[in-house]
């Protein structure tokens, strides 16, 4: 029996791979390290606080030193499932190993699924429709968007449907209601793409920009989930970020929606000081959305600086009893030749007050170790319909 009052927070840093997986050349990633190469192009990164965890300990990170002393365990976990998406990386990490790629559509989507596209979201047209840069597409394609009032339809090396529209043009609710009977009545059977997700942008000719109101429409998990589990077990549950989307709301008692990587840091220190017990998962998706995918390792430098100077507000909410884990969903290498996610190992970074220190968890070989290890921390019933091994017995 866990003692009472004990709460578990799980931040995914979206995108920060520790280096290829062995089967990274089949994913076009062969060479890939995301946080190593941006250290390399920042020139050395700053992180003393994630430094103290363990996490120069993981891989070679230029400014990260190995730490003989750390206050966190560490390790890193290789992704089981097929895929380098965050659907397929946020459910195994909750404990669902995905067997079967979902569907990618490098050529653009085909005529015929446009067509029932078109007939069930009620618009009389389409642009796009090819695997493009979110920014580059409305740039090219915004001034004829704003004259036929079409939906900019695209993808990318991912699977997903994205559909970028004008608020002044399609206002959001509008565009919601698009992506969802998009999701549910089009992008279904062999078309099962992992995300539908919508984008929109505002702006003039020249100066077009994306707002922070994006929303992704993710397929419902097709197993039980560590958040499931915990829900039937009477754990609370929270989600901020894309974790409601990416769950389809499923499993989560509060579900907390942000704009950015600051907002979501400032919800997790809000809610971790305010809960007594209880799991939280948040998703800081600023270090993918913003850098990864725009290849500005600068960017993606300064965006984990800020996360490490803010970390130990964080571990003030850790109480005697409390876990601390850090991890991430895949890869996304700003300086490769793509701008899609890569292949990769993701670490692991877990701190508590009176735990165990300086343990090396290895390397795991699912990220599905993590949602064992959550339901074993809160004694949940069911636990065993969930992939992975739990390493609790190794951090307290």
């Amino acid at each position: 029996m866990r003692l009472k009052h004990t709460k578990l927070i799980l931040i995914v840093l979206d995108s920060v791979g520790v280096g290829e997986l062995p089967d990274a050349g089949v994913y076009g990633d062969k060479g890939t390290n995301t946080i190593s190469h941006v250290a390399q192009k920042a020139g050395g990164l700053r992180l003393p606080n994630l430094a103290a965890l363990g996490l120069g300990n993981i891989t070679e990170i230029n400014g990260v030193s190995r730490n003989k002393n750390a206050i966190g365990c560490f390790g890193k976990m290789a992704e089981a499932s097929k895929g380098k998406d965050s659907t397929t990386g946020h459910w195994e990490i909750a404990g669902i190993i995905t067997q079967q790629a979902f569907p990618l559509y490098p050529n653009g989507f085909p005529r015929k699924l446009l067509d029932k596209f078109l007939s069930v979201v009620e618009c009389n047209g389409y642009l796009g429709n090819k695997p493009a840069s979110g920014t580059e597409i409305i740039k090219e394609l915004g001034d004829e968007h704003l004259r036929t009032g079409f939906p900019i339809v695209y993808t990318s090396g991912d699977s997903v449907f994205q559909i970028a529209a004008h608020q002044d043009v399609i206002p959001l609710e509008r565009l919601y209601e698009i992506c969802q009977k998009t999701r549910s009545l089009v992008m279904i059977g062999e078309h099962r793409v992992g995300r539908v997700i919508a984008r929109p942008f505002i702006g003039v000719s020249g100066s077009y920009i994306r707002t922070p109101y994006r929303r992704d429409y993710a397929v419902e998990p097709p197993a039980e989930t560590v958040l499931d589990v915990l829900q039937a077990s009477g754990v609370s549950t929270i989600g901020i970020g894309k974790i409601d989307d990416l769950f389809s709301g499923r499993g989560l008692q509060e579900k907390i929606h942000i704009k950015s990587n600051a907002e979501g840091i400032e919800e997790i220190i809000k809610a971790g000081k305010s809960m007594q017990s209880g799991f939280l998962m948040a998703n800081l998706v600023d270090f993918d959305m913003l850098f990864g995918h725009r290849q500005d390792a600068k960017g993606y430098a300064k965006a984990l600086e800020e996360f490490d100077v803010k970390l130990p507000e964080i571990e003030k909410c850790i109480g005697d009893n409390d876990i601390l884990m850090l991890t991430a969903d895949h890869g996304n290498d700003p300086t490769d030749q793509s701008t899609d996610h890569t292949r990769e190992y993701v670490p692991l970074l877990c701190y508590t007050k009176s735990g165990k220190k300086n343990i090396n968890l290895g390397v795991r070989s699912s990220f599905a170790d993590i949602g064992k290890t959550v339901a074993d921390f809160f004694d949940a019933v069911n636990i065993q319909s969930l992939s992975g091994q739990s390493f609790l017995a190794d951090i307290i």
